[in-house]
């Protein structure tokens, strides 16, 4: 019995030694929940040290929501940290949307950040925005291209635009709503369209609120996180007469082609008249073979009795006083040669 009682009484303080320390380790944060109005038991505090969730951290986001007058249970902090997400940002996003009264509850923040995750954006941010318009350039001055969107009007001359748009953050619409870059892309998609469908480019600058009513009257803001809340031309510069340009670009394409049939008409004409001479040269062929049948024609004669020495001679007679004539008159002919 002793010993049994010994034991008991080693338990009991093993146990109160265990207690005592665990008591003493979160003392501090419970004392400071405690005085804050933010209560936190130690189980509590206990069970999120055992689950690697920094009680530290869930405390004093509590703590900030209740002075704020935001009432949030350490339940909802811890579930949203071990999903992954910023409880401070949630917090602070929570308060600002409270004081600014914008209608904002704790699940849909919670999505807010956690869509945020893995980009440049935060829920504090996304509800700041909307309390406080942010001005967006387009085109993005990294973009390049001199930071200015070109179009061309019906005239052909070029004008460089470049806008600022103010936008608020559509809370409601920023889960799977398009990013500031469709924003962009759809604005510069709007500039374009009014300028070129502008009869002059004097048009525009005479009104260059045009493009501004034109872009808001087609809803570039639809399906986005923002609302847009004005388009504002800050620059139009006029380039280069594109049209003119074009044209020019297309008379000398125009030249070449011109140049390129003349060449195909020259060598075709080339090729005709070499044929031409190929085909004289075939004829004069033809003849100095048919003057070589004479003497032939004239030797049967001799052998069939047709011709006797005086033809002959009258032959060669006339042939003589024919190449005489023609030596008189400047003209060569092949008769002698015969």
């Amino acid at each position: 019995m002793p010993i049994i009682n010994l034991f008991l009484v080693g338990g009991a303080i093993v146990l109160a030694l265990i207690i005592f320390l665990i008591v003493a380790k979160f003392f501090n944060l419970w004392l400071r929940a405690s005085i804050s109005n933010a209560p936190v038991s130690i189980v509590n505090l206990l069970a999120m040290y055992l689950r690697g969730v920094p009680n530290a951290l869930i405390v004093d986001t509590r703590i900030t929501a209740s002075k704020a007058g935001i009432s949030i249970n350490t339940d909802q902090l811890e579930a949203h940290y071990l999903a992954g997400g910023e409880v401070s940002h949630v917090v602070l996003s929570l308060i600002a949307a409270d004081k600014a009264g914008i209608p904002l509850d704790f699940n849909r923040a919670c999505a807010i950040d956690l869509a945020c995750k893995g980009t440049s954006k935060t829920v504090l941010e996304a509800v700041r925005t909307s309390i406080n318009p942010k001005v967006i350039d387009c085109p993005h001055p990294d973009m390049g291209r001199g930071g200015k969107i070109d179009a061309v009007a019906k005239d052909g001359i070029s004008l460089r635009v470049r806008a600022r748009v103010t936008v608020r953050t559509n809370l409601d619409r920023f889960i799977g709503g398009a990013t500031e870059e469709t924003v962009v892309a759809r604005v510069g998609e709007g500039i374009v369209t009014c300028i070129g469908s502008s009869a002059s480019y004097k048009d525009v600058l005479e009104n260059p609120d045009s493009i501004s009513k034109l872009v808001l009257h087609k809803g570039v803001d639809a399906g986005t996180a923002f609302e847009i809340l004005s388009i504002d031309i800050a620059d139009i510069d006029v380039g280069e007469n594109v049209g003119a340009k074009l044209q020019a670009e297309q008379a000398e394409t125009d030249k070449k082609i011109a140049q390129a049939n003349a060449e195909v008409r020259r060598a075709a004409a080339v090729a005709v008249e070499q044929e031409m001479a190929a085909r004289t040269q075939e004829m004069r062929a033809r003849v100095v073979e048919a003057e070589a049948q004479i003497p032939l024609a004239m030797a049967e004669a001799f052998r069939n009795g047709n011709m006797g020495i005086m033809d002959f001679a009258r032959y060669k007679n006339l042939a003589a006083d024919t190449d005489m004539r023609s030596k008189i008159a400047g003209v060569s002919t092949n008769a002698s040669q015969g």
